[in-house]
């Protein structure tokens, strides 16, 4: 649709023998001194101008944004293009086919239902590191992957012939964010003759490692990325910039990670959910791209939408670099240099908030035990490590010990890997009454001996059993990845050894990686210490950290150690990484080798060696770390963009096994009966043209009671699936063994399992309960009996009773994960009220028909007298039937008892556009009917 154009704002613009419309935002006044991401969004108003959806008042409104006043104005942001991956992707696709039918079903035309704007599929989230510390990993690897998702990726394939503009990019290839950066990515888009920036709405919450190309984009619910893609805007307020001034150079012996990390924690501490992140200041221009993609990459876990660069030299570099065309560079320079949006770092932008980091004062860090944003300098690693295992372990013996872990745990396959083969315990090694307890320092120590490869250790609580380089963040960037394998080098030629009962994988984000690793000749050192390809893909930082030395395994398990992971991710949160392991930490990949090489967390890196050499002398890291410059020359001679151009030439072609793949044909997806993976969902069913009116919640009641911190993984993990679940139950009624279980990322497809595993997560601590752990609830309608939630939802549905979910702060925190949203609706979930909420997960619940509301400011349910064995009354929703949201609903709780607690809560609902979602049951009910009609 042809913009308005009310302010004459379309213009040409030449670039070599090219032309190209575009719209200069300089026609609007007040638009020179916007932030570079408010300049996109103003761009983005005038070229979608259309007098309903976007107006001319939306346009000035960018044009004198008010950089101190509290988000009010909503605008319709329309995205470029979308991304997504499998776990996530999964489940759009299945629903835009279901889409089909439904459209068809309301009398209207099922071919509408078609991405209307570029929409791709990077594969990068099914592969498991079964075996490891082999040469044959990466294949054996690949094979498993395939066996246990053919279903899936058959349908994938369906998917990429039937829809019009879905590309997908086949498994092995490389993880979505660095594919996207180091090549889907066109910073400045064209289409039909238009110039336009590149932006990009992605179904992961890391899509924000574009902001580091100046792609201005942010992680969203699958249902608001579908939505997306059949030419729906996503409705936002303009939001608060918060200015983050960069200074001075990042010292030696720091790296990026040990940046991000340090960004990470001042971000979250100041507090910018909701907000856009900008990075401005001289120091700006010391910094790579791969640096501040690996910024960009976090914003998630300090919690902004975006956290954006500008465009400027660097970014020309990275891109002819990565292989892009020199016709693409130049419309990527002469288009930002017109728009003004070009880095001058002597031009400040007007922002709302202002910080700012010298970067000459970061220092080595890590994060954990549990959480991206609590960072622990190096030096003082070992004193933390000390006393947050407290809280892990009491008097030797961990503290959670429960039989879900031994259940959860033999839902990984055996590991088979050649170099690792499992050997029995020794006859004492596990039994607590042969491993006594002993003081060691201030730490508790309850030391195990095992047998590996015929060598007698023991294991002990803080022992590093996951040592991972792994995930978007860190391997897109060739400093600290190649920092990494030169301190392997260095350490081999030291004659130093990764610890036995380490579990070591390098799982690069692409094929670039393994290329750049090859010409430098350091595959020989990182494969000495065990770090040999296993895989292009999240792995261990999604949860696919496949099982752990199974003599290890069965030591921790009989003993309940609390042992740890290190991985170069993004993502650290209880119950993630593997279910042997609870204490789990973030760091820089050459820091993950030093803490392979100690073997421990309970290590001080300053003082204490990490082992001897042929001399006899101790080497301690300091010895073997890699000096910037030279890993900077290592790279320079490494790293080409030739590499770029081969790899990616037919990117989207496969290899033997996905060309082999049996693809189903037709405009219409036929459901298999029997698929375990891949279901009709029943979103749509029973679905008419007339809405049904909202309606007040009456007698509804707790379905869990939850503390802060709750995550979208604690709400719908992503990792194995229990025996004796709700979802494991229903998998072995319907023929599937146990060693084919796969996972609840990979089954995202099928709403029967998902259903069942939301609440599922093994550490979720439902307080209506003491002391358990796990998808657990309180059955009011049976006297308050302990139940599955699964099981109690069944009969509070049966009963006709509503259900809600109280919570604490940060609700929904990390992942954008769209069955968060929708398993909690289909379970029955009308409102959660919680302290608050983060950014994905409110609008995913709106956008599946679930109201979030808050506590008043400063209130609890704690404070308020609260146990959740209330009854709930929430009078004021039919309010939104005739109008926009009220800015609060009236709860009233009533005891046993008989007393009532009663409170205002605040609604969530913030945009007029979150409202008309609300009114139709859904996001998807909304666009299905808009299409329909």
């Amino acid at each position: 649709m042809a913009s308005a154009n009310t302010f004459n704002a379309k213009d040409q613009l030449t670039v070599g023998d090219s032309s190209y419309e575009f719209y200069r935002i300089d026609a609007v006044e007040g638009s020179k001194n916007l932030p570079y991401s408010l300049k996109v969004l103003l761009e983005n108003q005038l070229r979608t101008e259309d007098g309903e959806n976007v107006t001319a008042e939306h346009i000035n409104a960018l044009g004198s944004w008010d950089e101190n006043a509290d988000p009010s104005t909503e605008i319709q942001f329309t995205p470029a293009r979308v991304i997504m991956q499998d776990f996530t992707g999964v489940p759009c696709i299945v629903d835009l086919a279901t889409m089909r039918e439904a459209v068809a079903e309301l009398g209207g035309n099922a071919e509408k239902i078609n991405p209307l704007a570029p929409a791709e599929l990077v594969i990068d989230h099914s592969v498991q590191i079964d075996v490891f510390g082999s040469d044959d990993a990466f294949e054996r690897n690949v094979d498993f992957e395939y066996q246990r998702n053919n279903e899936r990726y058959q349908f994938l394939r369906w998917g990429q012939t039937a829809f019009d503009d879905f590309k997908v990019v086949p498994p092995g290839t490389g993880i979505v964010h660095q594919v996207n950066i180091e090549h889907l990515a066109r910073v400045t888009m064209t289409r039909d003759g238009l110039a336009y920036p590149d932006t990009c709405v992605g179904t992961d919450s890391h899509t924000t490692m574009e902001n580091g190309l100046g792609v201005l984009g942010w992680g969203v619910g699958g249902i608001e990325a579908e939505a997306a893609m059949l030419g729906q805007p996503v409705s936002m307020l303009i939001p608060r910039v918060v200015g983050f001034k960069l200074t001075g150079a990042i010292p030696a012996g720091a790296t990026a990670t040990d940046v991000v990390l340090t960004i990470t924690e001042m971000l979250r501490n100041h507090g910018v959910v909701g907000k856009f992140v900008e990075f401005y200041g001289e120091g700006v221009a010391q910094v790579p791209l791969a640096n501040r993609a690996t910024i960009g990459n976090m914003s998630p876990e300090f919690g902004s939408t975006a956290a954006m660069f500008p465009i400027d030299d660097i970014t020309l570099e990275y891109l002819r670099l990565t292989g892009r065309p020199e016709e693409q560079v130049a419309l990527v320079e002469a288009y930002a240099k017109e728009q003004g949006m070009w880095l001058d770092p002597a031009v400040e932008p007007r922002f709302s908030e202002k910080m700012e980091l010298d970067l000459s004062t970061v220092v080595p860090s890590i994060a954990g035990p549990k959480r991206p944003q609590d960072r622990i300098s190096v030096s003082d690693a070992k004193e933390q490590f000390r006393g947050d295992l407290k809280n892990y372990v009491v008097d030797g013996h961990g503290i959670t010990k429960s039989s879900v872990d031994d259940e959860l745990r033999d839902t990984f396959p055996a590991s088979d890997s050649p170099s690792h083969d499992a050997q029995e315990l020794s006859e004492e090694a596990g039994r607590p009454e042969h491993s006594a307890m002993r003081a060691n320092g201030d730490r508790a120590s309850n030391p195990v001996a095992a047998t590996l490869d015929g060598q007698q250790v023991d294991i002990d609580h803080g022992h590093v059993v996951i040592a991972s380089i792994t995930s978007c963040t860190n391997t897109s960037n060739p400093s600290v990845m190649m920092a990494a394998a030169m301190l392997a080098k260095n350490a081999v030629e030291r004659g130093l050894q990764v610890k036995p009962w380490v579990k070591t994988s390098m799982a690069p984000g692409s094929k670039v990686v393994t290329e750049y690793y090859e010409k430098a000749g350091m595959w020989p050192y990182l494969e000495k210490l065990g770090y040999h390809l296993v895989g292009y893909g999240c792995t261990t930082c999604i949860g696919n950290s496949g099982p752990i030395i199974p003599e290890v395994s069965e030591a921790v398990n009989a003993n309940d150690l609390a042992v740890t992971s290190v991985l170069s991710g993004n993502r650290n949160f209880e119950g993630r990484i593997n279910p042997d392991v609870k204490m789990n930490y973030l760091a820089s990949p050459p820091l993950v080798i030093a803490y392979a090489l100690a073997g421990t967390m309970d290590f001080d890196f300053e003082s204490e060696p990490l082992g001897v050499d042929a001399d006899g002398k101790d080497v301690f890291l300091q010895d073997i770390w890699p000096a910037p410059a030279d890993v900077q020359s290592t790279i320079d001679t490494a790293v080409s963009q030739e590499m770029f151009t081969e790899k990616y030439a037919d990117v989207f072609a496969g290899d033997e096994r996905w060309a082999a793949l049996e693809t189903p044909e037709g405009n219409t997806f036929e459901w298999a009966e029997d698929s375990t993976y891949v279901r009709k969902p029943t979103f749509f069913d029973g679905m008419t043209m007339e809405l049904d009116p909202v309606e007040d919640i009456s007698g509804a009641r707790v379905l869990a009671l939850l503390g802060d911190s709750v995550t979208t993984d604690h709400i719908s993990p992503a990792g194995a699936i229990k025996a004796d679940s709700p979802a494991g139950v229903y998998l072995t009624e319907n023929g599937i063994d146990r060693k084919d279980f796969n996972s609840y990322g990979s089954r995202r497809g099928n709403h029967e399992v998902m259903v069942r595993g939301t609440f599922a997560n093994i550490r979720l601590k439902n307080l209506l309960l003491d002391g358990v752990e796990g998808g657990f609830t309180r059955n009011f309608l049976a006297g308050g009996e302990q139940t599955t939630i699964f099981q109690a939802s069944e009969a509070y549905i049966e009963a006709g009773v509503p259900l809600v979910v109280l919570a604490g702060k940060e609700y929904g925190s990390g992942s954008s994960r769209d069955w968060a949203a929708k398993g909690t609706s289909l379970l029955g979930v009308g409102a959660v009220i919680a302290e608050s909420f983060e950014r994905i997960h409110r609008s995913n619940l709106i956008g599946m028909g679930v109201i979030p509301l808050q506590f008043p400011s400063g209130e609890t349910a704690e404070s308020l007298g609260l146990d959740g064995t209330e009854t709930f009354d929430i009078s004021g929703i039919t309010a939104l039937n005739d109008g926009p949201a009220p800015e609060t609903l009236k709860v009233t709780a009533t005891k046993e008892g008989g007393e009532t607690v009663t409170f205002d809560a605040v609604v969530r609902i913030d945009t007029p556009g979150e409202a008309g979602y609300y009114r139709n049951g859904g996001i998807l009910q909304y666009v299905l009917r808009s299409l329909a009609a």
